[in-house]
Order: C-alpha cells, then structure tokens, then sequence
C-alpha cells in the first residue's frame, strides 16, 4: 500500500480506502490505514459507526479535499451529494455513544490482542473436509469452501444454517 500512496501521490490521483469492513478496530489498529501506516486521501466507512444498529456512514478527507469544498459563496451548499441518511438524529446518537464505548473500552486497539488466539482458532479447521483455504488478517477471517458441482453456494449456505443453529452469524458470498 505504500508504494501504492508514492505512485498515487506522484501522478496526482487521489488514494481513496473503503474502511466499511476493515474500520473501527477489526484489524487491531482502528482502522486499516492505521494498521498499514497509509494514509488516503479519502476514506469511507460504515457500520461500525454506529455498531451496525442502524444504518450510518461517513467519509473523512484530507484537509485539501474539504477546503476545496469550502471555498464557495456563503449561500452554497458545500458538499451538495445528498447523502440517503443525512443528519438523521437516530444514527447520530448510535454513533456518538458506539464512539464513546470505543473509546471507553479500548475496543479500536484490543483487535491486537485478540487476534492471535482468532488466527489460531480460524486456522485450527484446515484439514477439515472440503476447506479450500483460510485467510485472515486481524479480527477478519474467510474459509474458502470447495463448491458442490452444480451448486456452487449450496456448501456456504449449509454452513451459515449450521453457524446460525449454534449461536454464531457468518457472512458468505
């Protein structure tokens, strides 16, 4: 990534990260370009704003970008997008108090700490019948499952119901 940030910077194209799955601590840095020690131009996030009880996003931008937006006339809109959940009080009040909580409980870092014994656990179901490989970096973790012929999502779905029946929610694609 950082060879990535030096070309990005040297041809004058912004560098922008999606932190939507990797932000707020997941990678035990609180967000990856912390983790990498990059730094984007833009970068956007999600969920874990507002601990994923109700939808919220947000983007963060250089000091360039926003002064590039302020420099308008006073009547104008700054940043004319229209985002789907602007200023709703809801979300923003899930954000400030996951925010809090964060901060009060050290969450952004502890991903460091619990990573390792995540690794090992996630590591430990190699060998296991039709497993592919195994990926993870911090608190993110992906099984690759072999397909069942014909039926490519037939596997992964069996394995959510079974997850979900004990207690654990997955994601799969």
């Amino acid at each position: 990534l950082q060879k990535l940030r030096e070309i990005c910077t040297k041809h004058g194209i912004l560098l922008i990260f999606d932190e939507v799955i990797t932000g707020f601590g997941r990678l035990g840095a609180p967000f990856a370009a912390d983790y990498f020690g990059v730094t984007p131009d833009i970068m956007t996030t999600a969920k874990g704003v507002s601990n994923g009880v109700i939808p919220m996003g947000a983007v963060f931008v250089k000091k360039e970008i926003h002064d590039a937006f302020m420099t308008g006339p006073e009547h104008m809109i700054e940043f004319f997008h229209g985002y789907t959940y602007s200023g709703n009080p809801i979300a923003c009040a899930a954000a400030l108090g996951t925010l809090d909580t964060y901060k009060e409980e050290g969450l952004l870092t502890r991903g460091e700490e619990l990573a390792p014994y995540w690794e090992d656990a996630l590591h430990s179901l190699k060998g296991e019948p039709h497993v592919i490989d195994i990926r993870n970096i911090g608190l993110i973790g992906a099984i690759e499952l072999a397909p069942i012929a014909g039926s490519p999502t037939k596997r992964a779905f069996s394995a959510f119901v079974k997850a979900f029946e004990r207690g654990a929610l997955i994601r799969t694609t």
